[in-house]
């Protein structure tokens, strides 16, 4: 058996940072001298002193004529002064020169024609250098145009030019190699015949790294993915090491039995640091070869990421003189419990938005593979190393990847899941305002509103008393508090299977079956909860059911893991079923509503998400979602309820 790597130690994010720097004092950047033309976001080396003034000479700031402002003294309605062209003037246009013995302008607005031709009244003194541009005005030499390690924005080009640079020395942009490992990766141009292949990944993380790289200004270059072959990643990482300034290494960190990369940097170089106490990325790799800086990061996207970031970015700087960016921190109220280890720094993604005057974060999935949560995240919330957790409703802070405008500009919308809610996100954005959703199901959404932690609470809530939908959980659940139903869409659930049915399910009684593989919606889902009733009628005790307890937490991963061969059926709405192609058994209809607080109305926000609601355009885009089933009817879309009456 291939031996394991074990960890050499689970040193605290700030002391295994201060260690790699240490160990990387030597570390010095490359210069080069550019046209400045070409500077745009290059960073400058020192400071740069302009080689001439600007204006080059004193000129007139506006149409009109020069004069000696002497000669116009005492000028008024009452006592015109006459000045004739060639003695007494000189015609100019905004930017020419206006040489001695002129020493002002007076505007073309302002003249008016006296009898005699190529003559002018002036009906108002002139002021010495009024509207004259003199020399020096805006730039004078010898004098600081920018500092050194200063980023060149367009407007700096202009003025560098006006103050006669036409070349700059800058950092020269740091080479840095992009290693990916690990035999099961199939580039991204196969991703179809990789679906077909048994445990093939589409490299992704080289790429990302190589889009980071560039943005934190160097030079990424992406090394095609190597098999998991120790000689092959020693040679590639030695040639790497000789000939680039930084290298990266993807994958392999870790303590698999193919996990070379800490092996082959130790025999190449010396590991500073293996095993840091954050989580995700606790197997990262802080190594050096011939003293330029080796990082090998783990293979989960997200752990991937915030290994760049919280070391190859700090190193990148020195390289490139471009700062690292600091991300704007805030306080917000989490929504939901939080627990941690003692043992990590954790980075959590959260989602957040400003609900009733309160910034509110909700936590997203946390696997360190789930990269769409680094999409879909507004920002981290930080727990740090010796703590055990946060409680839902503390304060916590939050480092924002978004503007603090935009998240103001923000619905939180928390409770149950459905395709069309990313169809209105994406109008609401072409609107200028945004969405942040999370799915946790229809029940814990209604408490998030009653804690005032949303905006909105999507619901499908049956009473199988009445067999109607959602105004009697809102009567239970808000008792005597204000609350208001917006009718959103009717909508088809039923069972989720695959395309043929090849197992012939007919029905709610197939779940019983031993050999068929089910998968859940979550606890408090509205779905689970149509589900159990459907059990209810139909006699089966749902501990018989294979798979009861997996739960997935939206109707697109429920279809994604049929569509997979993971699950044979699931519980889902249709449009879910039409968006990957699968087959659908209607089960009936049901009323997908969003409980809203009265006061909310009055966001502008709001009402874009409510004119969408309403809108021909949106119901024209539901009916490509569940093709080729009818998926939605919206004949009350944007009604509104309100339960005390």
């Amino acid at each position: 058996m291939a031996k394991r790597n074990l960890y050499l130690s689970n040193v605290p994010v700030e002391e295994a940072l201060s260690k790699y720097l240490k160990a990387l004092e030597h570390l010095a950047p490359r210069f080069e001298e550019i046209p400045v033309v070409e500077s745009l976001d290059r960073i400058t080396r020192s400071a740069v002193f302009a080689r001439l003034n600007s204006p080059l000479y004193s000129s007139a700031a506006m149409d009109g004529i020069a004069v000696i402002a002497s000669n116009t003294t005492g000028a008024r309605e009452s006592n015109p002064v006459v000045l004739t062209e060639g003695k007494d003037f000189v015609p100019v246009d905004t930017g020419d020169p206006v040489r001695p013995p002129f020493d002002a302008v007076i505007m073309a607005e302002d003249l008016v024609e006296a009898e005699h031709n190529q003559s002018f009244r002036i009906l108002e003194a002139a002021s010495p250098w009024q509207h004259v541009r003199p020399v020096g005005e805006d730039i004078v030499k010898g004098e600081m145009i920018i500092p050194g390690r200063h980023r060149i924005r367009p407007f700096d080009i202009g003025v560098l030019l006006s103050g006669g640079i036409t070349h700059i020395e800058v950092y020269a942009k740091p080479l840095v190699a992009i290693i990916p490992t690990g035999t099961e990766l199939v580039e991204p141009g196969r991703a179809i015949e990789a679906a077909a292949l048994s445990g093939a990944i589409v490299e992704s993380n080289g790429r990302m790294f190589e889009a980071l790289v560039n943005q934190g200004g160097g030079r990424g270059v992406y090394f095609a993915p190597l098999c998991d072959d120790y000689a092959l990643l020693r040679e590639s990482v030695r040639k790497a090491a000789d000939e680039y300034d930084m290298v990266l290494v993807n994958a392999g960190s870790s303590a698999g039995r193919e996990d070379f990369t800490v092996e082959v940097l130790r025999e190449l170089g010396e590991v500073i640091v293996h095993g840091v106490a954050m989580k995700p990325g606790k197997p990262v790799i802080l190594a050096k070869i011939n003293g330029k800086p080796v990082i090998g990061t783990p293979g989960y996207p997200v752990s991937a990421y915030i290994s760049y970031e919280t070391f190859a970015a700090p190193v990148l700087s020195i390289l490139s003189g471009r700062r690292v960016s600091s991300t704007q921190r805030i306080e917000a109220v989490i929504s939901r419990r939080i627990v941690s280890s003692l043992k990590h720094r954790e980075y959590v993604r959260v989602k957040a938005g400003r609900v009733g005057g309160r910034l509110v974060a909700s936590p997203l999935a946390r696997g360190a593979g789930a990269a769409m949560s680094l999409v879909r995240a507004d920002g981290f919330c930080v727990i740090d190393q010796h703590s055990e957790g946060i409680e839902a409703g503390e304060k916590v802070p939050v480092e924002l990847f978004r503007s603090i405008e935009e998240i103001n500009r923000t619905l939180v919308v928390t409770g149950s899941h459905d395709p069309a809610l990313d169809i209105i996100a994406d109008m609401m954005t072409n609107n200028g305002a945004y969405m942040a959703s999370t799915h946790v199901g229809s029940l814990a959404g209604l408490q998030a509103l009653k804690r005032g932690e949303c905006h909105i609470a999507p619901v499908h809530l049956l009473d199988e008393e009445t067999g109607f939908y959602n105004i009697s959980w809102l009567k239970n659940i808000f008792a005597d508090e204000k609350v208001s139903l917006v009718k959103g869409l009717g909508r088809v659930q039923g069972l989720i299977i695959p395309k043929g049915n090849p197992l012939g399910i007919t029905g709610i009684p197939d779940l019983s079956r031993p050999e068929l593989r089910y998968v859940n919606r979550q606890r408090g889902a509205g779905t689970r909860l149509f589900l159990d009733f459907s059990l209810k009628k139909e006699g089966i005790d749902p501990s018989s059911i294979s798979g009861y307890k997996r739960e997935a937490v939206t109707h697109m991963a429920v279809a994604a893991a049929i569509q997979a061969g993971d699950a044979d059926l699931g519980m889902g709405v249709a449009s879910a079923a039409g968006a990957l192609g699968l087959d659908f058994i209607p089960l009936g209809e049901e009323e997908y509503d969003f409980a809203v607080h009265p006061d909310f109305f009055e966001l502008g926000e709001m009402q874009i998400f409510l004119d969408i609601l309403r809108s021909p355009e949106f119901h024209n885009r539901l009916g490509d979602l569940g093709s080729p089933f009818d998926a939605y009817t919206w004949n009350k879309a944007g009604e509104i309820i309100k339960k005390w009456e």
